[in-house]
């Protein structure tokens, strides 16, 4: 059966179809060597399809993997040194990409899949869905500086983050572990935050991503999602393109 063009390359891994679109408003896909336009169907089984020459791969089931990421692993599907990816610890045949990065130092949840629709709205800023932490700070801190988090940290690149729920969770030591939850992803945000309210952050585990929670996985463990929580993932996805609109 014919599908709209962008429809079949999102399925294939080509990012949203917003992004598909915008290959083909480019002209670098084409139908059985013709041009592509937006609007155009094909029948990914039967026709020819390329992008920017390449075939693009008969379409594949789509796979939605939770990883625990440990630290010192990168969050892509390869890198340029001999450190290891999040894909070396998936033995999983096919594509499969990461969605919401965690840096190389922090750990926790990350969720890996050739849904390409749905990373994107998981992941887009204007859909704001949170993203929860424990953070082990080097300082108790006081309710001024927790207060900061709070109402949003001017950080050194001049950007002014979003208001953060934070709370203290336990001492720790001569530190402390915050429960720090937030609806964008600024690059280092958590650790940035921390050097400019003079708590120095010394371990980050995303814990939570929209619904979607780490449970009992250690380090290195991963498990596919039961088709219930694929389920209640996309209409918590298709609920917030809702109401941005």
């Amino acid at each position: 059966m014919a599908e709209r063009l962008q429809k079949i390359l999102a399925r294939a891994g080509y990012g949203s179809r917003r992004q598909c679109e915008e290959l083909i408003a480019a002209g670098r896909v084409r139908v059985n060597g013709r041009v592509a336009v937006l609007g155009d169907k094909a029948e990914a089984a039967a026709d020819a399809i390329t992008v920017d020459g390449v075939a693009v791969p008969a379409p594949e089931q789509f796979r939605y993997i939770l990883l625990y990421k440990p630290r010192g692993v990168l969050s892509a599907v390869s890198a340029p040194d001999r450190r290891p990816t999040v894909r070396d610890l998936v033995p999983l045949p096919g594509r499969l990409y990461p969605v919401g990065r965690l840096d190389v130092d922090s750990e926790g949840l990350l969720l890996l899949t050739n849904d390409g629709e749905l990373a994107n709205r998981l992941t887009h800023p204007r859909y704001q869905h949170e993203k929860e932490y424990r953070v082990l700070v080097a300082r108790q801190p006081d309710e001024k500086q927790l207060e900061a988090w709070r109402h949003g940290v001017v950080l050194e690149d001049g950007y002014r983050t979003q208001p953060a729920q934070v709370r203290l969770e336990s001492k720790f030591g001569k530190g402390a572990w915050l429960r720090v939850i937030l609806r964008e992803g600024h690059k280092r945000q958590i650790r940035e935050m921390g050097r400019q309210t003079g708590l120095p952050v010394v371990r980050i585990v995303r814990v939570r991503m929209a619904d979607l929670s780490l449970g009992n996985l250690k380090p290195g463990q991963w498990r596919e999602l039961a088709p219930p929580e694929v389920e209640r993932l996309k209409k918590l996805t298709r609920q917030r393109r809702r109401e941005d609109v």
